[in-house]
Formats: structure tokens, sequence, C-alpha cells
């Protein structure tokens, strides 16, 4: 499969997804540690993306996204941004509204 085909499908299948360097529990960078922290603080599941374990998407997402960096956080097949994003929005409340309401749309 074609690795922007992989991409699709990812974001396509996961409503609410973070793709990040490391894991939740084992962040490997600032920027995704601080990113895993907020969504998991928002209380709803979700999935991730380890783009140090998948060098291509890793190659390829920022490109598809038209955004450079990571972590990128997509909630029902778009993107939200990165992390300084996603704090901002969650200091406001808004990231939180966000997920939970593409959780329980998706769950419905």
């Amino acid at each position: 499969m074609d690795i922007i085909e992989t991409i699709k499908e990812q974001i396509a299948n996961n409503t609410v997804l973070l793709y990040m360097k490391g894991s939740p529990n084992a962040p490997q960078c600032g920027f995704s540690a601080r990113a895993a922290q907020v969504v998991m603080a928002c209380g709803e599941k979700f999935a991730y993306v380890d783009i140090l374990q998948n060098p291509e998407i890793r190659a390829n997402l920022p490109k598809y996204a038209n955004w450079p960096t990571f972590p990128q956080l997509w909630v029902n097949g778009e993107l939200v941004g990165g992390s300084d994003i996603m704090a901002e929005l969650f200091e406001k409340g808004e990231l939180q509204q966000l997920i939970k309401n593409a959780v329980h749309k998706a769950d419905a």
C-alpha cells in the first residue's frame, strides 16, 4: 500500500489520532510529551502513531498535512495542529469539547 494511502486510512479510521515521537507513556521529545499530556487530560480514548518507528510516515505526513512539524493532532479527519495549538485550545477549554464531541459522535 502507498504510504499516503496508509496515512489517509489511519486518519479516517481513528476519531482522535496523535502523530508523535514515541508513545504517550514514553514520549521521545518535549513537544510530544506536552501534546500527549494535553490529549490524555481531555479524558477520551485516542490513537497514536510513533513516527520514530515509522520513518515513511515521518517523511510523508508533513507533505500530506501541509504541516511541517510533529506532533500532529487529527480529530475527525481534520488537522488540529501541533503542541502549541493543542495547549492553547486546551487552556480555553476548546480542545476538551472538540475531542469529547468527536468521540461521542463516533460512538453514537
